[in-house]
């Protein structure tokens, strides 16, 4: 069945048709107007309605190239359904090469927002009202803290089933069952009726092409799924996606130089030498283990280092309760948290 007209911000997109808004912020320190990129692409036919963002945290740009390349590839005469991209959600960290909104709050940590509130209070508002209630499924994409890289993974809440289905569509390396938290875009579109994942891969100020391959591929067949478009067969074996519901972090016990043995994508074993770190002035080295058996999602790519600091990211693979440390079940037990929400 033929589309109906899409409206969106007092405007009309037709069926078979593409448009482009930017959704006015707010005006930065120099007067000039800061806007939000949308780009639509209204379907000739019929079907849901996809929102895909990504910078939401402005440093990590590896998601506005999978945003730039799905635009290309979608053709909207052969589209069921709409798509909605957001590249740049936060256009100042994006500008300022930054995480962070220009009074250090965290975008990804501000919603429902507040239309009369702080500036990332603003922007998480205009997000929920005026595009993440348009939506029928959404996808977020992600990548690690600034020098640390994230193996392309789904995060999706246990509770979510259609988003949990999506997620294997997506078919990444692995898929997080994680927790949603509190003032996350994922958080609040659960509290709004939407479904979400979440896609992290590669590292921030950084493309990388397999990452962004993966969420490209991902995407596409995600849309599949939801029979927005038809994919030509491939001979090509779509490999079953590692599932996980639990994951830690492995610490430096000193300061000094850090050698990661067990990069990301790696599976690791019980007791597996995973990393060293040495004193840069003598031949004293600490050894790190795998305190489980897993799959490293996450490494640090610091050379230098100093205690504390977080070298390794492990999704747990294998039989629970099988520990070299007390202290393990603990920290397996917590909400997963990124490396830089870690005390």
């Amino acid at each position: 069945m033929g589309a109906s007209i899409f409206e969106f911000d007092e405007q009309k997109v037709k069926p078979g048709h593409r448009a482009s808004f930017d959704l006015p912020i707010s005006r930065d320190a120099t007067g000039s107007l800061v806007h939000m990129p949308v780009r639509i692409v209204h379907g000739a036919e019929e079907g849901p309605v996809l929102l895909i963002s990504a910078a939401v945290h402005g440093d990590e740009i590896s998601g506005i190239e999978v945003v730039r390349r799905i635009l290309a590839k979608v053709k909207a005469r052969k589209l069921r359904g709409t798509l909605i991209c957001v590249p740049i959600v936060n256009p100042y960290g994006f500008v300022a090469w930054s995480r962070y909104l220009p009074d250090r709050r965290d975008l990804n940590r501000s919603f429902p927002g507040r239309e009369d509130g702080s500036l990332a209070s603003r922007i998480a508002y205009m997000f929920r009202t005026r595009l993440m209630r348009r939506a029928d499924f959404a996808i977020d994409l992600h990548s690690a803290a600034i020098h640390r890289y994230n193996l392309p993974q789904v995060r999706v809440s246990p509770d979510c089933t259609r988003a949990s289905e999506l997620a294997r569509a997506f078919s990444p390396p692995i898929i997080m069952h994680s927790k949603l938290r509190e003032g996350s875009m994922r958080g609040v579109a659960m509290d709004e009726g939407l479904e979400m994942i979440l896609y992290e891969a590669g590292e921030a100020l950084r493309f990388d092409d397999f990452s962004t391959r993966v969420g490209v591929n991902g995407i596409m067949r995600v849309m599949q799924e939801m029979d927005m478009i038809d994919l030509k067969p491939t001979k090509r074996k779509i490999i079953e996606p590692l599932e996980s519901t639990r994951s830690l972090w492995l610490r430096s016990p000193r300061g000094g130089i850090a050698a990661i043995r067990t990069p990301s994508g790696r599976k690791v074993h019980l007791g597996q030498q995973v990393a060293v770190v040495r004193d840069p002035t003598s031949t004293e080295e600490s050894i790190i283990k795998s305190p489980i058996e897993g799959i490293v999602i996450g490494h640090s790519r610091m050379g230098v280092v100093n205690r504390g600091d977080a070298l390794l990211h492990i999704a747990q693979l294998g039989e629970p309760g099988i520990y070299l440390d007390p202290l393990t079940e603990e920290r397996l037990s917590g909400a997963m948290l990124d490396e830089h929400e870690i005390d």
